[in-house]
């Protein structure tokens, strides 16, 4: 049961990255928007949308799983700071949502499963 639980996470997590690396690698504005507001070049829009395809592809791999998820987490930390300080709360939710499931894949990934 707690491998499927672990695979289920995994699997909300990598599509919730895929679809936001991939809107932000094909320039997409409102996926591009929070960057300039935070006053980043979109340049690191693009850093940020390939950090999100590999964390998506690492957390597959059983030995970079734990890892990808640690960086996706700290992207989501990121995340979670542009909603806090620029738009309403509720719009970071998915953020926060995604943070809880990378630390759970951390979690299970350590205790070696």
């Amino acid at each position: 049961m707690q491998k499927y639980l672990l695979w289920g996470a995994m699997g909300l997590v990598s599509l919730v990255m895929v679809m936001g690396g991939v809107m932000k690698l094909t320039g997409q504005e409102m996926a591009l928007a929070s960057f300039s507001t935070l006053g980043l070049p979109v340049w690191f829009g693009m850093f940020i949308g390939v950090c999100e395809l590999a964390g998506a592809a690492g957390l597959w791999v059983k030995r970079t799983s734990a890892l990808a998820a640690l960086g996706i987490a700290l992207i989501m930390i990121g995340a979670i700071y542009y909603h806090v300080m620029h738009t309403p709360l509720s719009e970071g939710v998915p953020a926060i949502v995604v943070l809880v499931l990378c630390g759970f894949i951390i979690l299970r990934r350590r205790a070696g499963a």
